[in-house]
């Protein structure tokens, strides 16, 4: 009984206490709910567009491992960082296999001729002893065509006796004429069969001599030399960091191994959204602010747009962008980071011979990976270096001249290689693929200048001399004092600010001030009284934090930050704002509205 008078006088205290409380509430005061206002401005105005994007090399070249048919073993490997000049070595692969395939096909293509001396000074011995029997058939022949003619002066036998004499004089002569024909015939077959051996020996010792010249790779333009990672350097754990190709690695036929990055010009590469790429054209003026030096902005402009957008969902960002390209001034860029002017007037003199002469950056060097699968399935070509700078596919549909240049060659080796022997040389068709000369072979056409190189950094120029490659020797290792090789990489990130316009004297007022009100932009303009009324506005320009404003507002008037229609208490309204849907990357929206 005391437990439920205890419960029951709790209940009490409680609905006691709930009612008073309530009683409280409703006595107090209504707040009243404050709005931020800002002023309507008047003045000019600058629509910019901002992105960020990375630094890289308008020129560059990738020396990438050729096809030895043996196992490819760096032997020697530039410094990473290190200033290779033209004609300097780059990389060096193990020629043992090669010197010692070399040295075997040579023993066989001596053995193989005098293999055909052999035949030949047989055949020649054969034929005059042939060439006696045969006199000696054709006189036996001539003998009895004479004992024929005394027939009339003969008995019938002996007449009888003649004629089966003459006719199987004449068959005796037939059948050793026929042999003779076939003992030719097959002593010529072997000699062709011995002198088809030989080319085949020489030209697999051309393509060894070739590919022995593809053991060195050479730089074919002044740069900064960036080493590859080894990827297929044996099995890794998942996730792991694939090491960088040093001496003593071995490398897959067609793989990358090092880059040559010109750096007397550079260039930088952002992505933009939509609504930006609807404001942005070619020569449209950048600030580019490097994360490197700080407090130093480069004037750029905007070199090409892409006509089409892309998703990098692999990277975490869904959304389809557009690639960007920026030119950058590059005495400027030089001053920033400390060069001195004799720095910059060899660097821009460099600039100019090697865009006279540099090949095209490729993101994969053309015809790469048709060596690496030429090289598992056995195929004698191979390469030493197809110019391309690193990327999924090359920059905004920009050719690769390697190509070209080599399938010019292997038509000019066609061309000269019928002229000389007769027929187009092998190799000379196979310098379509692009790259270095090779050797025609006697025959089958000359001399071509086709040849079995696939991806030469020289790009159809013929490759390096003998002397050139005699004298390669690899450059210095990099100066650590330098500033210049140090602040100025590919790779570095940057901050672009875009002017896209400059509007005169124009009323402008924040972004998120403006409202959608079925389907129409409107603000909310703050009365006399303290109240605010609703007014429509017509917007000339929309960026991501600025609308500027054509028609509906007055300077000097102040506006709502926030809708002040909205219930003090109460679930707030879902409304878009105007100026909504903006490029998280950029400042600049559409264009007019009404």
């Amino acid at each position: 009984m005391k437990k439920v008078i205890f419960r029951v006088v709790v209940v009490a205290a409680v609905l006691l206490a709930g009612w008073l409380g309530y009683g409280f509430v409703k006595k107090m005061p209504d707040k009243k709910r404050e709005v931020a206002v800002t002023k309507v401005r008047q003045g000019d105005v600058v629509i910019r567009a901002f992105t960020r994007g990375e630094l890289r090399a308008v020129r560059s070249e990738t020396l990438v491992a050729p096809n030895l048919n043996a196992t490819v073993q760096v032997t020697r490997l530039a410094p990473l960082g290190a200033f290779a000049r033209e004609k300097d070595l780059i990389v060096e692969f193990d020629d043992s296999e090669v010197l010692s395939r070399m040295e075997e096909t040579e023993l066989g293509l001596q053995s193989t001729d005098e293999n055909i001396k052999q035949r030949e000074a047989e055949l020649a011995i054969r034929n005059n002893q042939d060439q006696v029997d045969l006199l000696k058939y054709r006189y036996a022949v001539r003998r009895a065509e004479l004992q024929v003619q005394r027939n009339p002066l003969l008995g019938a036998i002996d007449a009888k006796k003649n004629v089966l004499a003459l006719e199987e004089a004449k068959q005796r002569l037939a059948q050793f004429e026929g042999d003779i024909q076939g003992r030719r015939e097959q002593a010529e077959a072997q000699l062709a069969l011995l002198r088809q051996q030989r080319q085949r020996n020489a030209i697999e010792l051309a393509r060894d001599q070739q590919r022995l010249r593809q053991t060195k790779l050479l730089a074919s333009m002044s740069g900064i030399v960036s080493i590859r990672q080894n990827v297929f350097g044996g099995a890794r754990q998942f996730g792991a960091q694939a090491p960088d190709i040093r001496e003593g690695d071995q490398v897959q036929p067609g793989m990358p191994i090092a880059d040559i990055l010109d750096l007397s010009e550079m260039e930088l590469v952002a992505k933009v959204g939509e609504l930006d790429r609807a404001n942005l054209m070619e020569g449209q003026e950048a600030i580019i602010r490097l994360d490197a030096l700080a407090g130093k902005p480069v004037r750029g402009k905007i070199k090409s747009l892409s006509s089409t957008a892309s998703a990098n969902v692999m990277a975490g960002d869904p959304s389809k962008k557009f690639d960007v390209l920026f030119s950058i001034d590059m005495e400027e860029l030089l001053k920033a980071v400390g060069a001195t002017p004799q720095q910059i007037r060899e660097i821009m003199a460099t600039a100019e011979r090697n865009r006279d002469r540099a090949p095209t950056r490729s993101a994969l060097p053309a015809g790469a990976m048709e060596a690496m699968f030429n090289a598992m399935a056995g195929a004698g070509a191979g390469g030493n270096g197809m110019p391309a700078f690193g990327g999924p596919m090359p920059a905004f549909g920009m050719q690769v001249p390697g190509a070209r240049g080599g399938a010019e060659a292997g038509a000019a080796g066609r061309r000269r290689g019928g002229a000389e022997g007769g027929a187009p040389a092998p190799q000379g068709e196979r310098g379509a693929r692009g790259g270095q000369g090779g050797e025609g072979f006697p025959g089958r056409g000359g001399r071509g200048e086709g040849g079995f190189g696939g991806f030469g950094g020289f790009g159809g120029r013929g490759g390096p001399s003998d002397e050139d490659l005699k004298n390669a020797k690899l450059p210095a290792p990099p100066d650590e004092e330098s500033g210049l090789q140090i602040l100025l990489r590919p790779g570095l990130l940057a901050d672009v600010e875009i002017i896209v316009e400059k509007i005169p004297n124009a009323i402008h007022i924040p972004a998120q001030a403006v409202f959608d009100k079925d389907g129409r932009p409107v603000v909310y303009v703050q009365t006399a009284d303290g109240t605010f009324q609703e007014r429509p506005v017509k917007i000339l320009k929309r960026s991501e934090s600025t609308m500027v404003i054509s028609e509906g507002l007055r300077a000097g008037e102040l506006i709502a930050l926030s809708d002040p229609t909205e219930g003090a208490g109460g679930k707030k309204k879902q409304e878009k704002k105007a100026g909504g849907g903006a490029s998280p990357v950029g400042a600049v929206s559409g264009g007019p509205g009404a």
